[in-house]
Order: structure tokens, then sequence, then C-alpha cells
């Protein structure tokens, strides 16, 4: 497929979770911290852009012999990728649910480009993968509207689109691009850890820890061009949340006592 054919997919899938987060969602009011901390929500929905991504990768080559005869061999290498830079299409929406005034977990949805830049003898090779994927987090710290917190958990993403590039001159390219590509894993599990400045700033280290190449990937000539190739990206990003759940019924601070309150146990949260 090509890039506009990529873009309109991309769009559409914006349009449609922004479709289902538009709709009413009931804040359930009757937990008892949240008479005591009106500033607390028990659940809402956010949007997180991941605004800045820069990913690299542990690289390991295992050692190749070319030549039995003489025993020439290329040595075993293990280095680091050229820090990879990305700001375009690194969104999602997260579902968070509020356990005490400090405590809190979230999962969600989101799409993010990864990937990483190896530089050998010269030759560039840049690998990249649209993925969608599904975080599970515990968070820690002040869970009010403008509290900062520590998160820590793992998820899974699935790889949709495989783009290679490799070149030694930049006009003179040489470049893949597949959809579901068993170049790659098909999932791609990892853990993660950060943390966010008043719900609105987030800063989140990440670890993949299965090799981002599938070495059993056998070309058209049936070679198995990443065999010996292991590689674990990891990614650091600077993000920027938006609370979807606003304009809740507010209520006096003695609100336990309000009958409506009492005869519902719920408030319901305006959504954008």
């Amino acid at each position: 497929m090509n890039t506009r054919t990529l873009f309109a997919a991309l769009l559409t899938f914006s349009l449609f979770a922004t479709s289902v987060i538009a709709q009413p969602v009931v804040v359930d009011n009757s937990s008892k911290y949240l008479f005591r901390h009106p500033h607390i929500k028990k659940f809402y929905v956010a949007g997180a852009l991941d605004g800045a991504m820069f990913s690299t990768a542990t690289i390991h080559h295992d050692a190749v012999v070319y030549d039995p005869t003489t025993g020439a061999s290329v040595p075993e290498t293990n280095t680091m990728g050229t820090i990879r830079f990305t700001y375009f299409v690194n969104f999602g929406f997260t579902f968070n649910f509020n356990i005490s005034p400090s405590v809190g977990v979230f999962t969600g949805v989101d799409i993010k480009n990864i990937g990483y830049i190896e530089q050998d003898n010269g030759i560039s090779t840049k690998r990249r993968t649209y993925n969608v994927g599904a975080p599970l987090a515990l968070k820690i710290g002040d869970m009010g509207d403008k509290g900062s917190y520590f998160f820590l958990g793992g998820g899974m993403d699935v790889a949709i689109n495989y783009n290679e590039k490799v070149f030694k001159e930049r006009d003179n390219k040489t470049r893949t691009n597949e959809w579901w590509s068993d170049r790659t894993p098909r999932t791609m599990p990892y853990g993660f850890a950060g943390i966010s400045f008043n719900h609105h700033i987030t800063v989140k280290g990440q670890y993949y820890f299965n090799n981002y190449l599938n070495t059993d990937y056998r070309d058209a000539q049936g070679k198995a061009i990443y065999q010996g190739t292991e590689v674990h990206l990891m990614v650091l990003s600077v993000g920027f949340g938006m609370n979807f759940t606003t304009g809740e019924k507010k209520h006096k601070s003695n609100c336990h006592h309000c009958s409506d309150c009492n005869e519902h146990g719920h408030s319901v949260g305006i959504q954008m």
C-alpha cells in the first residue's frame, strides 16, 4: 500500500476512537474517598500524545564464517543503534480508574511509530513499524486533577506496517514497505515506567523484551536474512495528556448529605 493509503487508515482509526470516547461516561461517585477528595475522579478517559519519541536498540550479530576452507569470518558484534527521533503518529487513549487518592490503574489503546537505525561500514539501515498496542499500568502518587504520579506497567503491541530503508548515499535507497509483514514478530511485549507531571506532561521509558526481527523469515531466494541477529528496542518519549471527562456536576463540600447523590450515587461526565 502507498503512503496515502497508510495516512487514510490512520485517520480512520483516529476518527473511530474519537467517536467511541465522545459518548457520555458515568462517573461513580459512591466511593467514600471521593466525598473526602472531590477533586479526584474515580474513572476518567484521557488522550495521550507522545509528541517526541527517541528510540535506539541493542544490536547483536553472531559471528559468521564465510569461507570454511580458510576459516575467514566476521566476528561477533554488539552495538547500540543510532538515536532515532519521530513525532508523527504516536497517540492513543487511556481509561483510568483511581483506587484511592494515591493509587490508580490505567489501560487503553495506542498507535506508535517505533524502530531503530543501524550503521555498518558506511551503510545505513533504518527499520520501523507502526504498532497498535494496549498498556496496563499501576499509578502511585497524587491522583488529583493537577497531581503528579509515577507509573509502572507493561503492554502488548501488534505490528501492522513494516518499513525498511537501506542506503549508502541518501539518493540511492533500497526500500521495503509491507502490511502485516513476517519480517518482525506479529506481537511485541514490552515494559515501561515513567512520571506524569500535573496530569499533562509525561516522560516514559519503554523496553521491548523480544527480538524486533523475525529470525525465521526468508526472502524470495529462501535466505534467512535476519538469522543470527538480535535486536531489542528502547524508547524514551515525552508526551502530553488531555482529560476528556470534564464538566462534572459540582456539589457543596457536604455533598454526601445531598439527596440527589444519595439516591443516584453518581454523576455524569460530559466528554469532548
